[in-house]
């Protein structure tokens, strides 16, 4: 059989573009009318009995023109190869398929994390129809104010004058700091700036987890003759609203045992990855927490600018919570237990983000491995939750802390497996390229959406330009995205706490004139 016979059939038989069918319009017409032809599945299967006519078309567009009677086909030659190419057309399909079914796969990836996170959408509206008013006449509490500093001295200063400046009666405020394994002038500084100071130096047991509980500790021995209502705990790097303690003292003497706050950023207007931490933040205090509240379900902790009270303090025994995310095991474990944690829409703190990516990086790879930390040792139970005690707050919790990671990480696995797959069955997968592409745009839609929503109803709280809040809202789903391989990167990586080296020093005053959440 001629090879170049070969090559001519495979030539007309599979032209699968306009240009191609042009060369010869008499076949392309005759295939199209075909039974044989499939036109979804783009396939073509020929019957012995059409192998004559067609190779007489072949004929007539030319080539026996061109070709030497030595090498014309013979009819067993032309059954052998409609043979081999249908075999070849049938193998392409599977293929085909195979790509569709990924792509497929891609789609209802898609549809899943929207089902697990629609209801996340009715959050946005609650703020809008439904205030926070406190029921229970306010009383005055005395507050534990609690601070875990390694190597702070830059900025724990700057927190303490905030704290001392408080409109709440200073009387009931004891301010704690406890200078964990520091080296350098961080617990001088402290003391100078009016704090009780302790010493922590451990290098086996590092993390604020450990600092916190140290510093309960010793608080609880030498204040046993007047204890504390409720403890208040904070970064070094905070700032306080000057009402900030008085608007945490409404929200407890309303009942509350677990309370959290409205958290703003002193760097906003920094770069793209400053901009993207403050503006999760934001839509974390105003659309996930307020709602929370709103809607009488739990809210989450966020790590800093948090109150618990004496009450839990002596149950759980001190401060129990070690893993990489001690805010989040806290959150779930006191969810699990029946407590309501609440949400002081008024109480404004600000925190300095990580500018660098580097920095940022580290950070986001310790969240991301103490979420997964925080799975393994309570996503069971969360799920019974569920189910047993119907507990929307365990909903929520799941939400929060493990289906984006999963579906993230399923994603990524099955298109490097189908492009891997495309190459070695010699095959283009255009089709799952345009499958993740309409993920990648759809959830890009919905991410900006939700950043431009947050910029524009905390527009006064944003402390940075127009053109800026503007042009961080379109990269902030940028920022977001920047968490897939920070995922992946936590399933294998080795994650120790690593502090972050803050060094923005910033005035109360300036900071404390945004409006308020309910303005």
């Amino acid at each position: 059989m001629s090879k170049l016979f070969k090559a001519l059939v495979k030539r007309f038989f599979y032209a699968k573009n306009q240009k191609e069918s042009e060369k010869n319009p008499e076949l392309a017409d005759y295939i199209n009318k075909s039974q044989y032809y499939d036109h979804n599945k783009r396939s073509i299967f020929f019957s012995a009995s059409e192998v004559s006519n067609l190779f007489k078309m072949i004929l007539g567009g030319g080539i026996a023109a061109i070709l030497p009677q030595s090498v014309m086909p013979r009819s067993a030659d032309i059954l052998s190869t409609m043979e081999l190419i249908n075999m070849e057309a049938a193998s392409a399909l599977r293929h085909m398929k195979t790509i569709e079914f990924i792509g497929n796969i891609n789609v209802f990836i898609g549809i899943l994390f929207f089902a697990c996170y629609a209801y996340q959408l009715v959050y946005v509206i609650v703020p809008w129809i439904k205030k926070y008013k406190p029921v229970t006449k306010e009383t005055l509490h005395r507050y534990a104010v609690l601070i875990a500093a390694r190597n702070e001295s830059n900025v724990i200063g700057q927190l303490i004058d905030s704290i001392k400046q408080q409109s709440y009666n200073s009387a009931f405020v004891t301010v704690f700091v406890i200078a964990d394994n520091c080296t350098d002038n961080t617990a001088e500084v402290a003391e100078k700036a009016g704090a009780v100071v302790y010493r922590r130096f451990n290098k086996v047991n590092v993390g604020k987890g450990y600092a916190l509980d140290y510093l309960i500790e010793n608080i609880q021995r030498d204040y046993a003759d007047r204890p504390f209502d409720a403890y208040m705990v904070f970064d070094a790097d905070n700032i306080l609203d000057r009402n900030y303690i008085r608007e945490m003292n409404k929200v407890f003497s309303d009942g509350y045992d677990i309370i959290t706050s409205y958290r703003n950023s002193k760097n906003y207007d920094s770069n793209w990855i400053s901009a993207g931490y403050s503006l999760w933040f934001l839509r974390e205090s105003k659309y996930l927490n307020y709602s929370r509240m709103l809607l009488d379900t739990s809210c989450a902790i966020s790590g800093t600018g948090f109150c618990v009270s004496r009450s839990v303090i002596e149950k759980d025994g001190g401060w129990k919570y070690y893993l990489l995310t001690e805010d989040i095991e806290f959150t779930i474990d006191h969810v699990l237990k029946g407590y309501k944690i609440g949400f002081a829409p008024d109480a404004v703190l600000y925190d300095e983000q990580p500018t660098t990516f580097s920095q940022s990086w580290l950070q986001r790879l310790r969240w991301s491995k103490g979420f997964l930390q925080v799975w393994m040792k309570y996503g069971g139970r969360l799920i019974k939750g569920i189910f047993t005690k119907r507990c929307p707050a365990c909903y929520d919790m799941t939400m929060t802390i493990m289906p984006a990671f999963f579906l993230t990480i399923s994603c990524i696995i099955i298109n490097i497996a189908a492009e891997f797959i495309g190459l070695a069955l010699n095959i283009r997968v255009t089709l799952l390229w345009d499958s993740l592409f309409d993920c990648l745009r759809n959830s890009y839609l919905l991410l900006f959406s939700l950043g431009l929503i947050t910029t524009i109803t905390e527009w006064k709280q944003i402390r940075c330009s127009t053109a800026k809040k503007l042009l961080y809202t379109l990269t902030f789903p940028i920022f977001m995205y920047t968490y897939i391989p920070i995922s992946v990167a936590a399933l294998f990586a080795k994650v120790s706490w690593k502090p972050i080296i803050h060094t923005r020093i910033s005035d109360a005053g300036s900071l404390s004139d945004a409006g308020s959440l309910r303005s």
